[in-house]
């Protein structure tokens, strides 16, 4: 017992030394050097407990950091905000880039919460963050839409090449198992901190 513990610490130590290394070496072909608003992002996401990366990624799919971006759907701004998004959220003006991003993070903030125990949240906070919270739960997932799956692709694609802010956990469990996880809400429902 005592030897798996010590394998899935040197793996946790492996993981926090490689895998930031091997990001690096790999760099982020075709994305720009200083993501656009990179300040605005990382301050409003860290407010809300959101991935920078995360937003940035949906902001480059959405508008190409187009802050006047309107699409043929009647989606506003950075984030292509709907009016009823962005009216719910506080936006006043959806072609500012600060307020469009505050209205589109608080949107994430809550999809993250919407979907915090399901398996694949990530995909479907992007998901409901395309097609709509209503279409997710229509077909218990991911909809079916051609536009929305490549969307999800892309995004995810997207995300997996930028650096994260969150750091790794390691942690024993209330069932005395070691977990690796990069998810600090996972954690602190598995137990992390109270050993």
């Amino acid at each position: 017992m005592k030897s798996h513990k010590i394998f899935y610490c040197l793996l946790a130590v492996f993981a926090l030394v490689c895998i930031p290394l091997a990001t690096e070496a790999a760099g982020t072909a075709g994305l720009p050097k200083n993501l656009p608003f990179d300040k605005q992002v990382k301050e409003i996401a860290k407010r809300h407990g959101i991935e920078p990366s995360l937003v940035h990624s949906i902001i480059l799919h959405e508008s190409n950091y187009n802050t006047f971006a309107v699409s043929s759907k009647g989606a506003l701004g950075l984030m292509q905000l709907m009016p009823a998004t962005a009216t719910q959220y506080g936006v006043l003006n959806v072609f500012d880039p600060v307020q469009n991003i505050e209205g589109g993070v608080k949107y994430l903030r809550d999809l993250t919460k919407l979907y915090a125990k399901e398996r694949s949240k990530d995909k479907l906070i992007v998901a409901a963050y395309n097609a709509g919270q209503e279409a997710v739960k229509k077909y218990r997932g991911i909809p079916p839409y051609p536009e929305t799956r490549s969307y999800i692709n892309h995004v995810m694609a997207t995300y997996a090449l930028l650096p994260k802010t969150r750091k790794i956990i390691s942690f024993i469990d209330s069932d005395g198992k070691v977990r690796v996880t990069n998810d600090v809400r996972y954690a602190s429902l598995k137990g992390a901190g109270k050993n």
